[in-house]
């Protein structure tokens, strides 16, 4: 059987909510991140999470590609779109913002600035930084929600997921990010979804 492996709280949570709005039978495991003996390395050198392994043994790793591929294991689902599609490119491309400028370039040195210098001092100016990149990454959002339910078109899609997970961590800075009202709003829909609060009560997180 497949095998989703996936960190309580990380942004695999995104994966695992999708494995579940499609009841994929797809087994999920949880691993520890940051630690040399964690199971995670044998399957992604890189020890990060989500990694998906295949029956076949290949392994599939990042959300921006798991998420379509999980998709496409149920055609027509309305989580994404026919190949080809504006909205699937429009879905694909909301996917690439938020694995780029909103976990990669804003949330990766705010809660990591030791990866951006070794010198300490450095680290809080680094962090004040990365929020500054983190709010305007968001703001971007929030114009797009203006009037809207959703990111794309009039439905919940793969770009909704993976936002949801995004939009939960800021609850943590508050501050100007409690201003953002319609990503609070979808915040709120994401989590009202049976696979969204069924994947945080397996990964103990309700």
């Amino acid at each position: 059987m497949a095998t989703l492996f996936i960190s309580p709280g990380a942004c695999s949570l995104a994966s695992h909510v999708v494995l579940r709005e499609l009841a994929l039978p797809i087994q999920v495991e949880r691993v520890a991140l940051r630690t040399p003996d964690s199971p995670i390395r044998q399957i992604n050198p890189l020890g990060r999470v989500p990694a998906l392994q295949l029956d076949d043994g290949t392994v599939l790793t990042e959300n921006s590609a798991i998420l379509p591929y999980l998709a496409d294991q149920v055609p027509d689902t309305p989580l994404f779109a026919p190949a080809g599609s504006v909205e699937r490119a429009q879905i694909q491309g909301w996917l690439g913002y938020l694995a780029s400028e909103v976990h990669t370039a804003a949330f990766r040195p705010l809660n990591r600035p030791e990866r951006y210098s070794a010198d300490e001092s450095a680290h809080p100016g680094i962090r004040a930084q990365a929020q500054v990149q983190l709010l305007q990454a968001f703001e971007h959002i929030e114009r797009r929600l203006d009037g809207r339910q959703w990111l794309v078109a009039d439905r919940y899609t793969l770009a909704d997921a993976y936002l949801g997970v995004f939009a939960s961590w800021i609850t943590r800075i508050g501050g100007p990010f409690n201003e953002l009202r319609n990503v609070q709003r979808l915040r709120e829909q994401w989590l009202q979804r049976p696979a969204v609060r069924s994947a945080l009560q397996a990964e103990g997180l309700l």
